[in-house]
């Protein structure tokens, strides 16, 4: 495995292949480096420097407003398809055919819901499957 350099300034040794290349005030960190204190990140960009989707670049309101509502569209399906997928986990490790299944409570404490919440999750997924 190709092992990042060190001295690069705004790579990230867990993600060297794939943040080599880019120009460093456009790298963010990945999840890893953004729970926890990467020395190699950058360091984050200031507010003015930041780029949307180039949204700000667009001078027509039209245009800004079909494709900000573009970008809302496909972020709640991603959302949305995001979500099915969690309950399908959800329901796979609650499964009572398991050894190792999981409670309602380890899986709302390994996903930062409430049990309740995971409950119905788990009932969501299982009926996903059932599809």
């Amino acid at each position: 495995m190709e092992r990042a350099n060190p001295l690069e300034v705004g790579t990230c040794p867990s993600r060297s292949r794939l943040t080599t290349g880019a120009t460093p005030s456009r790298r963010r960190p990945h999840g890893a480096c953004a729970r926890r204190s990467c020395s190699s990140s950058p360091p984050r960009p200031l507010a003015d420097e930041e780029h949307f989707f180039d949204l700000e670049s667009l001078d027509d309101p039209r245009q800004l407003l079909a494709r900000s509502t573009e970008l809302a569209l496909a972020f709640r399906a991603a959302a949305d398809r995001a979500t099915e997928y969690q309950a399908i986990a959800a329901a796979q490790l609650a499964d009572p055919r398991r050894f190792d299944r999981l409670t309602f409570a380890a899986i709302a404490e390994q996903s930062g819901w409430t049990e309740d919440y995971a409950k119905k999750m788990v009932e969501f997924g299982t009926r996903l499957q059932e599809r």
